[in-house]
């Protein structure tokens, strides 16, 4: 059998490289939003993160509303690049791509919230689709749980499940009615389990494929 194509190999090296790098960028967005956050709360002064709302960080005319801005597009723009990553995976094992599309979710929603702040209208609108992020890890469930392939993935979909749904405690003021910072929050740290879970065993399969020897190319160029 004639070896393949220089140039093939190169394409296949390249794809190798960047889907893996695009796996690990998932464990830095958590990392680069909280970061976001306290420092913007910094820069407020008085600003308290248990009883105020995150997007009062980056409302117009703040000192903080910029930092707000460009740390949430730049959140955005990792989780794009993350979704590649998985997306990629996904195709190689041969596993639904529905619960990592729904991640665009969240792309969408968080550069809605950076390009327009609070006050504006579209601030909210934009907010919307971010609640069908929860539907991830519940969809992961059904649809990867015949794969064998991703470590504590089940037990991780649930525990981010049941974590993104307190979240929705934001809606029923009676609970917990005087910290809805605290209630937002603790949807923020559901999709941060997320997408640290999923970047850890996404990069550890790449890797074990990698170390079997097993095909890790782009499906079409097989």
């Amino acid at each position: 059998m004639s070896n393949p194509p220089i140039e093939i190999t190169h394409e296949h090296a390249r794809w190798k490289t960047s889907t893996f790098y695009c796996l690990r960028l998932g464990s830095s967005i958590p990392i680069v939003f909280f970061i976001t956050t306290i420092v913007c709360g910094f820069i407020l002064g008085d600003y308290n993160h248990l009883t105020r709302m995150v997007s009062e960080l980056g409302a117009s005319g703040t000192r903080s509303q910029y930092v707000f801005s460009t740390g949430l597009l730049m959140c955005s723009a990792l989780s794009i690049l993350f979704i590649v990553g998985l997306h990629r995976m996904c195709r190689v094992v041969g596993i639904s791509t529905i619960p990592v599309i729904v991640l665009l979710c969240y792309s969408i929603s968080i550069a809605g919230a950076a390009v327009f702040p609070l006050p504006l209208r579209l601030h909210l609108v934009m907010g919307m689709p971010s609640i069908l992020l929860v539907l991830s890890p519940l969809l992961s469930l059904v649809l990867w749980s015949t794969s064998g392939h991703l470590l504590h993935i089940k037990q991780m979909s649930i525990f981010s499940f049941f974590v993104m749904s307190l979240g929705f405690l934001a809606f029923i003021p009676e609970i917990l009615g005087g910290y809805p910072g605290l209630k937002q929050r603790l949807f923020h740290i559901g999709w941060s389990i997320w997408f640290l879970c999923m970047s850890y065993a996404f990069t550890r399969l790449f890797r074990q494929r990698l170390a079997a020897g097993v095909e890790t190319a782009p499906p079409k160029a097989r």
